[in-house]
């Protein structure tokens, strides 16, 4: 009997939590929203961090992510629009996060206090093409956090940024256009027997198709007259009939 009422409050409690959109079903809990199109975790939109008296400024921060947005960097597959942000110290960030891509990406924010955001974690999350806004507030400190997508292998192909507070305390590696990866991309070469042959054939050919133009530039030069006049006088005969 016990167990049976303990299931009835947690039913309900798990009812009250859901609710039906025009888009289907979405749930809010404490710090989350959810429904099908995607998720926000751990949006704070006026509590402040305990080292802040108040807010310093605002900022509207958009960010698109997608392989459209890897194109400008060598050897990457995913990306966001921006690698990195710098603002004051307890400042307000609006977030608008993009989705261009038909897959899941997300943009999470590492390393805040966990008292105001549990798991030190702030999340938005997409399930293919569309848009979420969410704001934060930063702590005082001056640091540096991780941005990225927590799918695999989505920030080890480019989707990974910084933001600093107060110019942070560190440059973050492996943030793509700004610091160095902690191990590069090496693509190797197998030199075999086959591929020194094409690799020698391909640098003779290069030099010689040049070479047989220059020293038999007045013969092409003299062919392509004549087939001009050939065909020109074809053309006349056609017209005339």
């Amino acid at each position: 009997m016990k167990a049976f009422i303990i299931s009835l409050i947690l039913l309900g409690t798990t009812t009250a939590s859901l609710a039906t959109t025009n888009d289907g079903m979405s749930m809010n809990m404490d710090s989350m929203t959810m429904d099908e199109k995607g998720m926000i975790m751990n949006a704070n939109s006026d509590r402040l961090p305990r080292d802040c008296q108040k807010i310093s400024e605002t900022i509207d921060i958009t960010v698109h992510a997608g392989q459209e947005q890897a194109l400008k960097f060598v050897g990457k597959m995913y990306a966001f629009s921006q690698q990195e942000w710098d603002v004051k110290p307890c400042a307000k960030l609006n977030i608008t996060f993009i989705n261009d891509d038909q897959i899941r990406h997300q943009f999470m924010i590492h390393g805040l206090p966990g008292y105001l955001y549990p798991e030190g974690m702030f999340h938005l999350e997409l399930n293919g093409q569309g848009q979420l806004q969410a704001s934060l507030i930063v702590p005082s400190q001056k640091k540096t956090y991780l941005v990225h997508c927590e799918l695999p292998q989505h920030m080890e192909k480019g989707m990974k940024a910084q933001l600093k507070v107060d110019g942070g305390d560190v440059d973050l590696p492996s943030i793509p256009g700004l610091t160095q990866p902690v191990k590069a991309d090496i693509y190797p070469v197998d030199w075999t027997q086959l591929t020194l042959a094409v690799l020698l054939l391909s640098i003779l050919l290069g030099l010689a198709i040049p070479f047989f133009i220059i020293i038999n530039a007045t013969r092409l030069s003299e062919l392509a007259q004549t087939l001009k006049i050939k065909l020109t006088s074809k053309l006349k005969r056609n017209s005339s009939d």
